[in-house]
């Protein structure tokens, strides 16, 4: 085996963040050897992608779970040799990444030397008083560097260079006593006495009145940040007269700007290896991904129609890549008083048995659950770890290759990047919002959401105390550089828009209305479905 396999293997093992014992490399390099040189990388990352759905103790990776992987992949493909289908399996399992919440790098910006660094230090879950302040100087500093870079908003180098916009820089709020004429401020709207509202920066705060402001398209609610033109009263209160989100900034000026580094979570890869990924993304015409959100295991009629779902599907010519459910998995929020978590727990076990009762799905389909806002976990705060073990064992012994992450979860197919979050984000970002919402554009309630969570490169810019979030994981949230779809599990009316290029979709409440989506990750097509 060439050193260049060997270097190869343990790059990818690295982006992953395992450590290879020297007998574990041993492994996997007999392994990638029964393959031609062309399909070495594919043959590691089918490896790594098995390996990933393993229950590992530790990320240093022992010789004996390199070899029960192995043993896996050695019986699908004699199964192959049976069954044309495997061959669908094995280059979709290949293409489908999934990134755990817990599990994504986090990345800060430094303002002095303008770059992006990787946090390498511990992030315990109840974090300190600092973690609390940094997670809106985070939030802040992403934007602002975005904003820098707008031409309505950059700096010009000499006066006589001004645009036809006009000159928009920004202003610190610390600059704004004693000035006068019109201002452009950035900053984080916020409560800091009852009643009176206020924008802060990481200067100085300062009170707004929005009564007579004129607003763009999207919510305007505490926490979220905004870029706001007005002028200084002499009481000290700052009046606005236009405000709106910070600009977005398109996709692949973010990545040119940000190469090297990892923000989505599924390792960095070269500018090569992207435009090979994105080749055989759009020869992927039969991969499809089908959405299911709100299954209540104790409701029959939802099982009933969930029984049609994959009954369809099953006979299908080719059937779907991905099944993504999502929660909540129960009628009955699983609180304090939820009456039985061992019924729910064989609730799922009967899941388990109606997915393993249609073949060809369990054999070349992946199933993955995303936990919902009212599932069994360890608190309410975002991001959601996975489904319990407990609750989960019946149906892992009839799905073994069921995978179980957190609420929000990341899919890489190929190369497109795909963020999935369940929460009833709408309901309560119209609850939260402090002006009614503009109608100059859109009157549609979905369109504002999803202008305001693109705009504020975030998926849930909620107060904490609407909506608490661990301090210290509030990156996983992120939506920064813009993904290329985000679906939105929300139990309000299923939707389907394309915003600046993203497309966002709401599946729908499928045990509410029987509604579900089929995505087609390679032309982006998304078919809005009920039963």
């Amino acid at each position: 085996m060439s050193t260049a396999i060997r270097k190869r293997v343990q790059k990818r093992c690295k982006i992953r963040g395992y450590n290879l014992k020297v007998d574990a490399l041993d492994e996997i390099l007999s392994f990638v050897s029964r393959f031609p040189d062309a399909d070495a990388n594919d043959a590691i990352d089918l490896l790594l992608d098995q390996l990933h759905n393993q229950t590992l103790k530790s990320p240093i990776i022992e010789k004996e779970a390199v070899q029960a992987v192995v043993a896996l992949l050695s019986e699908a493909e004699a199964a192959g040799e049976e069954d044309g289908d495997t061959s669908h399996a094995a280059s979709t399992t290949s293409a489908i990444r999934v990134v755990d919440a817990f599990l994504l790098p986090k990345l800060r910006y430094d303002s002095i030397k303008k770059l992006f660094y990787e946090h390498t230090g511990n992030l315990p879950i109840h974090g300190d008083a600092s973690a609390k302040a940094n997670l809106y100087r985070d939030r802040y500093q992403l934007l602002l560097q975005r904003l820098t870079r707008d031409q309505h908003f950059s700096k010009p180098a000499f006066d006589s260079e001004i645009s036809n916009f006009g000159n928009c820089e920004i202003s610190p709020i610390q600059s704004l006593v004693g000035q006068t004429g019109r201002k452009w401020v950035m900053g984080l709207i916020s409560q800091l006495e009852d009643g009176h509202f206020y924008l802060e920066d990481l200067t100085a705060s300062v009170e707004i009145n929005l009564s007579n402001a004129k607003i763009t398209t999207g919510f305007f609610s505490e926490n979220t940040i905004v870029v706001a033109e007005g002028e200084m009263r002499v009481e000290g209160i700052f009046q606005v007269i236009t405000c709106g989100f910070p600009p977005l900034e398109d996709r692949e000026k973010s990545l040119k700007l940000l190469a090297g580094h990892d923000f989505f979570g599924s390792g960095v890869l070269s500018r090569e290896e992207t435009l090979r990924l994105a080749e055989l993304e759009k020869k992927a015409v039969n991969d499809m991904f089908v959405i299911i959100s709100d299954i209540w295991l104790d409701n029959e009629e939802a099982m009933e129609k969930l029984t049609t779902v994959l009954d369809v599907f099953e006979n299908e010519e080719v059937v779907p890549s991905l099944f993504v459910f999502m929660g909540n998995f129960s009628s009955h929020p699983c609180n304090l008083s939820f009456p039985s978590f061992s019924t729910l727990r064989s609730q799922f076990g009967k899941l388990g048995k109606l997915i393993g009762m249609h073949q060809r799905l369990k054999e070349n389909s992946r199933f993955l659950f995303i936990p919902g806002p009212d599932d069994a976990g360890p608190s309410k705060a975002l991001p959601r770890c996975a489904l319990p073990k407990y609750l989960t064992e019946e149906l892992r012994e009839h799905i073994p290759n069921a995978i179980f992450s957190s609420n929000p979860c990341r899919v890489k197919f190929f190369s497109q990047e795909i963020v999935f979050f369940r929460e009833d984000l709408l309901y309560r970002m119209r609850r939260s919002c402090l002006l009614p919402p503009s109608a100059e554009e859109t009157e549609d309630s979905f369109e504002h959401l999803v202008a305001t969570i693109t705009h504020q490169s975030h998926l849930c810019p909620l107060p904490l105390v609407v909506q608490p979030i661990i301090w210290n994981y509030d990156h996983a949230l992120y939506l920064y550089p813009t993904p290329h779809t985000i679906v939105l599990g929300d139990r309000s009316k299923q939707k389907a828009f394309k915003y600046t290029g993203i497309t966002c979709f709401n599946p729908g409440s499928f045990s509410s209305d029987g509604t579900f989506v089929a995505y087609r990750p390679c032309n982006q097509e998304v078919e809005l479905s009920s039963l």
